[in-house]
């Protein structure tokens, strides 16, 4: 029979659950305590939190939540990484840490309730981020603008050309 703590701690996955867009699930075994807190800030930074919760408590709020099941990644120490929003930053942050600190190991995750193995949560960090795709693609649109700018500039720019050596030779 559960206990009210365990009932309070199953609904606070569940509310984080809810709210992310994404969960990264890590293995921090090993990690000393400034570096879980630098690896909290680095993502807290991002707009995202790491949180520790018990895989067998963290497994009845996905199963309550519908969240296909993960299998073996829930299997010893796990951390959680809730992202709202951008997943590409937190992903990247994630794995530069682990390049950094080699301890931590990404176990895999969830994006928009589908499963996501270690391997997709590290491509997911080598996309651009959204800002990047953003100027990209700003990029695109403002070239051929450009182009067509030039393109009607053309005439205008040359007759006040003519007109300048007409009034030159006038003069």
């Amino acid at each position: 029979m559960p206990n009210q703590a365990k009932i309070e701690t199953v609904k606070k996955i569940k509310d984080d659950l809810d709210a992310a867009d994404a969960i990264w699930i890590v293995d921090n075994r090993g990690l000393t305590v400034k570096q879980a807190e630098d690896l909290r800030a680095r993502i807290r930074a991002l707009g995202a939190s790491y949180k520790v919760y018990k895989n067998s408590l963290t497994e009845f709020a996905l199963a309550d939540l519908e969240f296909p099941s993960i299998g073996g990644v829930l299997e010893g120490p796990s951390a959680f990484v809730f992202v709202s929003g951008d997943p590409v930053a937190s992903a990247k942050a994630l794995k530069v840490f682990a390049k950094e600190n080699e301890k931590l190991k990404i176990k895999g995750g969830y994006l928009n309730k589908e499963i996501m193995t270690a391997d997709q949560v590290r491509a997911i960090a080598d996309l651009p981020s959204r800002e990047e795709l953003i100027a990209k693609l700003i990029g695109t649109i403002r070239s051929p603008l450009a182009g067509v700018v030039q393109v009607l500039n053309g005439p205008a720019s040359q007759l006040v050309r003519v007109l300048g050596a007409i009034s030159e030779k006038a003069a």
